[in-house]
């Protein structure tokens, strides 16, 4: 059974940094994709990165500001988020996948999901 818990969501100003972590249990995150979406209020959820076995990718709105690294020896995902901006706001999930099989930003490319963090960037 794979579990996800993700942590490091909060209240920051925009310009701040935040970084989310995601620790799956039954998972060795080297070997596996990994992925980060988030779900604003009213919106559907939405890639933001993803780390597979061609390399990280991001989400165009995140490039530059944002960097997902693996610990292996932690087996755990992180997710640093800097120059936040206040669209940036929402419930962010990690998730990972058995095989990643089709676009590495669809959701439906991965199984299992984490319970998400809140991410909230005030101006």
């Amino acid at each position: 059974q794979v579990q996800l818990v993700e942590s490091g969501g909060g209240l920051v100003q925009a310009g701040g940094s935040l970084r989310l972590s995601c620790a799956p249990s039954g998972r060795t995150i080297s070997s596996y994709a990994m992925g980060w979406f988030r779900q604003a209020p009213g919106k559907e959820r939405e890639f933001v990165a993803a780390s597979t076995w061609s390399g990280d990718s991001y989400t165009d709105s995140v490039k530059g500001r944002f960097t997902i690294s693996k610990d292996n020896a932690k087996n755990t995902v992180y997710l640093q988020m800097n120059s936040l901006k206040v669209e940036d706001t929402g419930v962010y999930y990690c998730a990972t996948s058995e095989e990643i099989r089709g676009p590495y930003y669809s959701s439906v490319q991965y199984q299992y999901w984490g319970q998400g963090t809140q991410v909230t960037v005030s101006s």
